[in-house]
């Protein structure tokens, strides 16, 4: 009796509480004058990010950054006829927490300060972590795939089932290159975004995976 070829999907996800939060921040001004705006918006951030020094200093903020000063000029309408021209200047700025409350207490007081405009919250798991749930995940998927292909063998009255071929979904070689180098990978969906509105709530990061593989049943 020759063997019997069966294909199959392995998938697997887990859920994981975030470990950071990031949060995106804008510090902006406009005036008449380039100068002056540009000087203002300096004055407005340099409160700002000695606080986050300080707040990264007693542990109570991951890290920071901040980027260069953008500053353009608009001369808007009015009626059909062009204004003065108007001077913008803007600060991005980007916040770490691992705590959800002292975020949530950040932000508060933060979007208070004149000129910030906060842009959202990003939130994430550490790459040590996330590669160990990748993992996990795959192995669990590869697993799904296995049970499978036996229950596929048994239904046939197959015994045994030995892999010939793990890969992507929509990277499984086709019959015809069966005698190919063998493949182990598995593909990954990480979703961790927390949308386009301000989220001081996080939900569970999903992570998941999903496998093609090919057995041989006999």
């Amino acid at each position: 009796m020759s063997d019997v070829i069966i294909s199959v999907r392995g998938e697997h996800e887990r859920r994981v509480a975030p470990e950071h939060g990031v949060v995106s921040l804008n510090v902006t001004t406009e005036g008449p004058d380039r100068s002056e705006v540009v000087g203002r918006v300096t004055a407005l951030t340099e409160p700002l990010t000695a606080a986050l020094d300080a707040g990264r200093a007693e542990g109570r903020i991951v890290e920071w950054s901040s980027g260069r000063v953008t500053v353009w000029t608009e001369r808007p309408w009015n009626d059909g006829q062009r204004l003065a021209p108007v001077h913008h200047a803007s600060v991005e700025l980007s916040v770490t927490f691992d705590d959800a409350a002292l975020l949530s207490t950040w932000v508060t007081d933060t979007a208070e300060r004149d000129g910030v405009q906060i842009a959202g919250v990003d939130w994430q798991l550490t790459p040590a972590t996330r590669g160990a749930v990748e993992r996990d995940v795959a192995s669990e998927a590869v697993g799904v795939a296995v049970d499978r292909a036996t229950a596929y063998a048994a239904a046939l009255g197959r015994g045994t089932v030995t892999p010939l071929e793990v890969a992507d979904v929509g990277l499984l070689v086709t019959p015809d290159h069966a005698d190919s180098p063998r493949m182990m990978r598995a593909s990954f969906a990480v979703d961790e975004s927390a949308g386009p509105a301000l989220r001081l709530q996080p939900e569970d990061i999903v992570v998941s995976a999903a496998v093609e593989a090919r057995f041989s049943a006999h």
